[in-house]
């Protein structure tokens, strides 16, 4: 572990000069400072690290001296521990991370089975997620949006920006299932309905290359409110992918360029997030990871009405405070996730 930790904090002092040396180039200084931030944690906790192992060597030969040994116990009994926390906390930071992790996310929910009931509650799953961005002053934009009357959603997607939002929301891909006595329902009987759920990271340009060949754009006036300009105006877009047959709509702004801008972003980080699960696929085909297999057919979690509970399927995770999550507060069952997965990952790598 040391030697990982010597390795990684030369090459920050090496960033370090360089940026200082070539303050002029700013493309390349913009990626070294880039690069620099990115293990900048690492070396705070191997400089710590170290500064602790060398206190406890100081602490052991203390205790050969009457005068000393005392005071060099009680230290090594918070020193001991100390060190155990920094190795477990090292372990997790030297594990590869997932390059999309500090991307910003394009999240598209989408009603299943349930009719009505369904698209409500993926407006209930919408409105989860906002509330959940602003906890952590991530920004939300609609990209595009199927409304029903009753408040509902056949379709939403949305772009969340800000830092670390694809390494969290990535675990909310997947089935989520709500069991409840819907509006429609005038017996007071309790239904089941699904939402799909998928998260993927905003891809740049130079990321995924799309030949113009393999795109067909059509163009028609928006159904949507935005004001007589959209209503005289072709501004809507569809945008048909021809090698995989996927078709996105975009019709939320009042330009024809910025609907099909958005519709090329989408397409983009749906396209690469497909190559990314291929990728994985070949990686992961001995084995399944210990939170679930990832599969967007997955049912993940059940938002239970009637028992205000919410269960987390992959963790068998559950939380009584319905209310509290449906306001955003899934980091009890993110954190549990992130928690699982990364002990999968120290189990395969020590095995290794």
């Amino acid at each position: 572990m040391l030697d990982k930790i010597d390795a990684i904090e030369a090459r920050y002092n090496e960033l370090s000069n360089l940026i200082a040396e070539n303050v002029e180039d700013y493309q390349k200084t913009a990626e070294w400072m880039k690069e620099r931030s990115e293990i900048e944690e690492i070396v705070e906790k191997g400089r710590e690290y170290k500064d602790t192992l060398k206190r406890i060597e100081e602490d052991k030969a203390l205790e050969k001296d009457p005068e000393m040994s005392e005071l060099a116990a009680t230290e090594l009994d918070d020193l001991l521990p100390k060190k155990e926390n920094l190795e477990n906390e090292i372990r997790s930071m030297l594990l590869p991370k997932d390059p999309r992790d500090s991307r910003n996310v394009i999240m598209e929910i989408r009603a299943g089975t349930g009719g009505d009931e369904a698209a409500i509650f993926a407006a209930d799953l919408f409105r989860m997620y906002s509330h959940y961005a602003e906890a952590r002053h991530w920004h939300i934009e609609v990209m595009s949006a199927n409304e029903i009357g009753l408040g509902g959603y056949k379709e939403i997607v949305f772009m969340v920006k800000g830092k670390g939002a694809y390494s969290r929301l990535k675990y909310e891909s997947g089935i989520h299932r709500v069991q409840r006595v819907p509006i429609t329902e005038s017996q007071g009987r309790i239904h089941t309905s699904a939402v799909s759920v998928a998260v993927l990271a905003e891809v740049e340009d130079v990321d995924i290359q799309i030949p113009e060949s393999d795109i067909r754009i059509e163009v028609y006036k928006s159904a949507g409110a935005g004001g007589q300009n959209v209503q005289k105006n072709s501004t809507a877009v569809r945008l048909i992918h021809l090698p995989t047959g996927m078709v996105i709509t975009c019709q939320d702004e009042r330009s024809q360029l910025q609907n099909k801008t958005r519709a090329m972003s989408i397409l983009r980080a749906r396209l690469y997030d497909m190559e990314q699960q291929k990728r994985q696929e070949q990686l992961d085909a001995t084995r399944r990871s210990m939170v679930g297999t990832g599969d967007r057919s997955e049912k993940i979690r059940t938002y239970n009405y009637p028992q205000s509970r919410v269960t987390d399927h992959r963790i068998n995770v559950s939380s009584f405070n319905l209310a509290g999550v449906m306001d955003g507060d899934l980091d009890v069952f993110i954190d549990e996730l992130i928690m699982r997965e990364q002990t999968e990952k120290l189990s395969v790598s020590e095995g290794a």
